[in-house]
């Protein structure tokens, strides 16, 4: 099924961090929901779901990927029991998550890990479902799981359902997680948030216009633990603030001037290096195993 497939029935399968390169807020929708304007970058670097079919119908978490988190509100689970329902499957499948990205930093993790699920498991149940109709399933899991279903850097746009696949340079990025899990729901009730920026267009984006993150201000005068980490990033470059979490960063044109800022910030900041992918490590995955 995949190359990564184990004698004992798993097969492995990536599920890439991201970053939001920006991220507006232009208004309210008429269902409610913030219009939002972003750019997705996928990252070289995530988790890994492993997945095992069962014959028994049976959808069932192996281990916890994030402690406390009950089985029926996994992400992963939901992911699972959505397709099989959608798809009127009959098969079953374990499923086991290596964490490797925070919760609550803004890196995507939930929402990979959910499209990764859909994607590969499409595949095991030979389903061929095709992208957008995972993506749409996708969309009633949480708003970031389409970009992992289509798995290309883009220009997202309604509530980040809409996307445009963009081409980014090369680019290297330090990373760093202050350790505060953010509640997105209460940040998007912040009175002080920006609600109605005025609409980028991709040409700023390309240009080099500095587009900010309408969290950011919020997020550091509200969580210490932030605002230190931006103040120790500054000596390196401009740090910016992933999606609504609090995961932090600074872009670099070369690994090496990376791995130079991070050595550093090493005695006063846990931070990592990795690179922006040109495109979802699970694209790779999924051809491999065609």
């Amino acid at each position: 099924m995949t190359p990564a497939d184990t004698a004992d029935g798993w097969s492995s399968w990536p599920a890439p961090a991201k970053l939001n390169l920006f991220l507006r807020i232009t208004g309210r929708r008429a269902d409610g929901y913030h219009a939002l304007q972003t750019v997705f970058r996928m990252l070289d670097w995530g988790d890994t779901v492993r997945l095992r079919l069962r014959d028994d119908g049976m959808v069932r978490r192996v281990g916890a990927s994030v402690p406390g988190l009950a089985e029926a509100d996994d992400l992963v689970v939901r992911a699972a029991k959505l397709l099989q329902m959608d798809a009127k499957v009959a098969q079953g499948v374990d499923i086991a998550v290596e964490k490797s990205i925070p919760t609550g930093a803004g890196l995507g993790g939930g929402s990979s890990d959910a499209a990764t699920v859909l994607r590969a498991l499409d595949r095991l149940w030979r389903l061929d479902l095709g992208e957008d109709r995972l993506a749409t399933l996708g969309l009633s899991l949480g708003a970031d799981v389409p970009v992992f279903v289509r798995g290309h850097n883009a220009w997202a746009e309604g509530v980040g359902e809409s996307l445009v696949p963009i081409r980014l340079p090369p680019a290297w990025y330090l990373l760093a997680d202050p350790g505060v899990h953010v509640n997105t729901a209460g940040l998007f009730q912040a009175p002080e948030l920006t609600r109605n920026a005025a609409p980028a267009t991709m040409a700023d984006f390309v240009s080099g216009a500095s587009l900010g993150n309408a969290f950011e201000p919020v997020l550091r005068r509200r969580e210490p633990a932030v605002e230190a980490v931006f103040e120790v990033l500054s000596a390196v470059g401009t740090p910016r603030l992933t999606g609504t979490g609090s995961g932090c960063f600074v872009e670099f044109a070369t690994r090496e001037s990376a791995e130079a800022a991070q050595s550093q910030v090493a005695s006063r900041v846990s931070a990592r290096v990795v690179g922006g992918a040109a495109r979802s490590p699970l694209l790779d995955a999924l051809e491999a195993g065609g």
